[in-house]
């Protein structure tokens, strides 16, 4: 005879239970050990044994300094000036070295204030320029994405005659493997045969040739965005249309009596009709945005001098390539944090804007 369960929660504990399960041990369990692991000095394939280290993995992450860098001065104790007027200061690296304080530290910056020259140090630079790359990388993402991703969607909500190819040819990218389009990609971005400097050169006539889209500092990390939001607004193209598709087609036969235009129905009806849509596409998008890794490790490694270089990415080449696992479950741990903390965010200004 069939065991009957006594209570619909009964029942729905049990059915939940093996999907608990296996999240408890492919993602709980395993983040605590995680947490643990950031007190020690454990390190892969070391012959040492892993002793307790304390905050010293969160020190090292979190310490950052300015250093006045002081000016060179001759033998007669005057200051040394430059053919061009400007001072000679004395080498960052001979400062650091004087000061024990200071041992371990990398130069982050530098910057001048009230004639003097400044540098911001820290014991991991690339730390900090992963986080700055990562937050930058979410701030063009996201809009982008979802911009592009309203404006397909709207676009094949028309009835227009072969709508359907173009909904398949749009999410392509999505189902098709991130490695894959980052190669395909970083040919495309190819300064000497890829297809962007080839339609430059062409429409030139031959006078401009194209960046080095993957080589340059400054166009390394747009270039990434640029091929990002081409792959995943595919997805958020979908969740606009199911958003667009649900909208009551009275209230625009209502605002066509009331003489609203195109712009007017979209301003009044569409968005207010997409809100809740619009919510979860950018919370999504932002959480994905923040987990940059496989495009920056198939197509830049991280370089230029770390101008793609994020925090998932550091976090990966410190703990297994550089084999500190302890220094770079900090990394991961922080990055959790820090990805909780602007999820709580979005979601209390989404609630108080209701």
């Amino acid at each position: 005879m069939a065991c009957k369960p006594e209570s619909p929660n009964l029942a729905g504990i049990m059915l939940c239970s093996p999907a608990m399960l296996l999240l408890m041990f492919s993602v709980i369990v395993p983040f605590f050990i995680a947490i643990g692991i950031t007190f020690t000095n454990q390190r892969l394939l070391s012959p040492y044994p892993t002793e307790f280290d304390g905050l010293n993995n969160y020190t090292r992450l979190f310490s950052l300094n300015i250093v006045q860098v002081p000016v060179k001065t001759g033998s007669d104790g005057i200051p040394l000036v430059a053919e061009s007027g400007q001072p000679v200061y004395q080498r960052l690296r001979t400062v650091l070295r004087a000061d024990p304080k200071y041992r371990g530290y990398r130069q982050l910056s530098e910057f001048n204030l009230f004639d003097n020259k400044y540098s911001l140090v820290a014991r991991d630079p690339v730390f900090y320029k992963s986080l700055l790359n990562t937050f930058k990388f979410v701030a063009l993402v996201v809009p982008l994405q979802s911009l592009i991703a309203l404006g397909l969607a709207l676009l094949i909500n028309q009835k227009l005659p072969g709508r359907t190819l173009f909904r398949t040819m749009y999410f392509a990218p999505v189902v098709t493997s991130m490695v894959v389009v980052s190669i395909v990609w970083s040919f495309l971005y190819n300064q000497n045969s890829g297809l962007f400097n080839q339609m430059i050169l062409a429409i030139s006539n031959g006078a401009i040739q194209g960046p080095d889209w993957l080589g340059d500092e400054a166009l390394a990390l747009p270039s990434i965005v640029l091929m990002s939001a081409w792959q995943g607004a595919g997805f958020q193209m979908l969740i606009f249309l199911a958003g667009l598709q649900s909208i009551n087609t009275e209230l625009y036969e209502a605002a066509s009596l009331d003489g609203a235009n195109a712009w007017q129905k979209f301003r009044f009806v569409t968005l207010p009709g997409l809100r809740n849509t619009s919510i979860f596409v950018i919370i999504s998008t932002t959480i994905a945005a923040f987990g940059l890794f496989t495009q920056v490790d198939v197509m830049t490694s991280g370089g230029p001098n770390d101008a793609t270089s994020t925090l998932i990415f550091h976090a990966v080449r410190t703990g297994f390539r550089e084999q500190d696992v302890a220094y770079g479950s900090a990394i991961a741990v922080v990055f959790f944090i820090l990805v909780l903390g602007i999820s709580l965010i979005q979601k209390i200004i989404a609630e108080r804007g209701n």
